[in-house]
């Protein structure tokens, strides 16, 4: 088990990972907790393990850093390659293949410090979101909702990362499809739909609150759930994922799905959503996780 790390998401691949160590355990797996911000990742070379789950969130992790490792190292591990978590983990870059392979997204443009921040507020209306593009669980998210507020979201963004994204708000209901699988093989989770309590979906409202509502069955009509689904296996198989995943669609106020983000990486606490929706699927938690480490691969 590979977690932990140094990461801003340190805290939740902690608790991904040791739901995942006691489930492999239950299931007879001889699976070892391994942390790389304790000790190098040559020693998992070293003491001879098999293979490597991976459930490292965020940068250094998630980033395609540890799976270019590993590949060097020769050791199989879980989910995504090199090339596909480091561009699932830029959210611009993720943006520019979808819409190139003529998958929908929501409006956008990139920010700077020499921004027409007014002009981006005219052109993208309000509210809007603003995020850092390599971070995930929510960090360094801003809604803005007045006019004039989005120069200090674009602050507060640009502390965790130098790209910065301004999006269009879609009014229409958020959701998240679970990926599991290789290539055509690729399966697509039931649809979760998500309502928090607070203003979005933060990190708070991810990982710690317990008002958040989750909804699988989604209460989509079965074609809508169908389209989603779809949707969401495109976008896997544009950027190269296998193995497992998740991918995050927003509805607009007319019911068209729009692509918002992927994780390579996808959470694994109580709070997470592939494991809801494996649920739904008949895989209980166990089972899911041997079935991620099945598909453990090296290129």
């Amino acid at each position: 088990m590979l977690f932990g790390g140094g990461s801003a998401e340190r805290e939740i691949s902690l608790r991904s990972g040791n739901a995942v160590l006691a489930a492999l355990r239950s299931r007879g797996v001889d699976a070892h907790a391994f942390d790389p911000a304790a000790r190098p990742l040559s020693d998992l070379k070293a003491e001879g393990y098999a293979r490597v789950f991976l459930i490292l969130h965020g940068r250094g992790g998630e980033d395609g850093t540890a799976q270019g490792a590993l590949e060097m190292l020769g050791i199989p591990y879980t989910g995504s390659g090199v090339m596909a978590s480091a561009v699932g983990m830029d959210k611009w870059r993720t943006k520019l293949l979808w819409r190139g392979a003529g998958l929908p997204v929501p409006d956008y443009a990139l920010l700077g410090a020499d921004s027409d921040f007014a002009a981006v507020e005219r052109q993208l209306g309000l509210p809007l979101f603003v995020k850092p593009a390599n971070e995930g669980s929510s960090v360094g998210i801003t809604k803005v909702k007045e006019p004039g507020a989005l120069v200090q979201a674009y602050r507060e963004a640009a502390k965790h990362d130098a790209l910065v994204l301004a999006e269009r708000y879609l009014g229409g209901g958020e959701f998240t499809v679970g990926m599991l699988g290789d290539g055509n093989e690729a399966r697509a989770l039931p649809v979760v739909r998500i309502v928090p309590a607070t203003e979005f979906y933060d990190y708070e409202a991810k990982y710690f609150r317990d008002d958040t509502r989750y909804f699988c069955p989604s209460g989509l009509p079965p074609d809508k759930e169908a389209e989603m689904q779809a949707l969401a296996k495109q976008a896997f198989t544009v950027l190269g994922c296998r193995g497992w995943g998740r991918v995050d669609v927003l509805l607009d106020q007319d019911g068209t799905p729009h692509l918002l983000e992927i994780n390579t990486a996808p959470g694994m606490t109580d709070h997470s959503l592939v494991p809801m929706a494996a649920r739904a699927a008949g895989i209980e938690f166990p089972d899911l996780c041997l079935k991620v480490l099945e598909l453990a691969h090296v290129g």
